[in-house]
């Protein structure tokens, strides 16, 4: 476990060529790879309802079949079971759907946190697990002792902000919000302070010009600046330096690393039921939904049309 941290260190490392607005900023994941475009077909709304992976699966199935997994899936949707599909509901479903890539990401390291079997994780199981024989030494016997030193504060204080009531012990999702921070509102404090921490090289808590450019170019000997250095300089003196005092506080960073975007699965909750709503009372019933089955999920039929459509248009 060990050696896999410090392959992470490595590979941060590494990234020193990396322009910051890639390594550091925190976007949302968009819903689809394909272009939110209705007259050419509903791929995007399949993928943003279903997920990608699951809409695949969906274009394998014949329209009765797709229709019949709809209504399953419209019955789960309906989380008050009064008959109908709210926009809260159907705007929880889709962030639900989008977050399966970070589920599966935390299922895959449950069972090697979760020792007894218990259903949840503990500090210390986490703590042993993954620093295992070298918390008895104090990493006595590693090169890079301050390293693993500083990874250990981190990952306790960020254990203890992702556990809300304070037991020491990690449900599912707090494990989640451990393991993906930037996910959650209550983890934003943490994910700011671990990234002044990895670029502020002089430790008096904010980052200076010099550390930000550093966290992502190491100049070469007799090599000129790459010209993509000249414009983050003047995005760090124009835009991310709001206060102009030289230097990025923490607020700073927070604007930097977490911006505020649109919310896709809002806006796509909002589409889907004002395509969907024909008595217009704001929410969308079963009946309303499979009438209108082909913008929610497709099947062997649909499929097939849109890849005529893409043949007629590439005559």
């Amino acid at each position: 476990m060990l050696r896999s941290l410090a392959a992470l260190c490595v590979l941060a490392t590494a990234a020193f060529a990396v322009p910051a607005q890639e390594k550091r900023i925190h976007h949302q994941a968009d819903l689809s790879d394909h272009a939110h475009d209705d007259s050419g077909g509903f791929q995007y709304d399949h993928e943003a309802f279903l997920g990608k992976e699951e809409a695949k699966t969906f274009d394998q199935l014949t329209p009765e079949e797709s229709k019949d997994k709809l209504a399953k899936i419209v019955e789960r949707i309906d989380m008050d079971k009064d008959g109908y599909i709210s926009h809260a509901e159907l705007h929880h479903w889709i962030k639900h759907r989008q977050r399966r890539y970070i589920e599966e990401n935390v299922n895959k390291h449950w069972k090697d946190y979760d020792k007894n079997q218990d259903g949840k994780i503990g500090w210390e199981e986490y703590k042993n697990t993954t620093y295992g024989n070298y918390l008895d030494d104090e990493f006595d016997d590693l090169d890079n002792k301050a390293t693993y030193k500083s990874m250990l504060t981190r990952d306790e204080r960020r254990f203890k902000t992702a556990d809300r009531d304070a037991d020491g012990i990690a449900t599912r999702e707090e494990f989640t919000a451990f393991l993906h921070p930037e996910e959650y509102d209550h983890m934003k404090d943490v994910v700011v302070q671990e990234t002044v921490e990895d670029i502020d090289k002089n430790g008096d808590g904010k980052i200076n010009l010099e550390e930000y450019i550093g966290d992502m170019y190491t100049s070469e000997d007799g090599g000129g600046e790459p010209d993509w250095v000249q414009t983050e300089k003047k995005q760090f003196s124009e835009f991310r330096d709001v206060n102009k005092d030289g230097y990025l506080d923490a607020d700073e960073v927070a604007h930097w690393i977490l911006p505020g975007e649109v919310d896709h699965a809002d806006n796509e909750a909002k589409h889907l039921i004002y395509e969907t709503d024909t008595d217009k009372d704001q929410k969308i019933t079963k009946k309303e939904i499979l009438a209108n089955w082909n913008m929610f999920v497709g099947s062997q039929a649909t499929n097939y049309g849109e890849d005529l459509t893409k043949r007629h248009d590439e005559l």
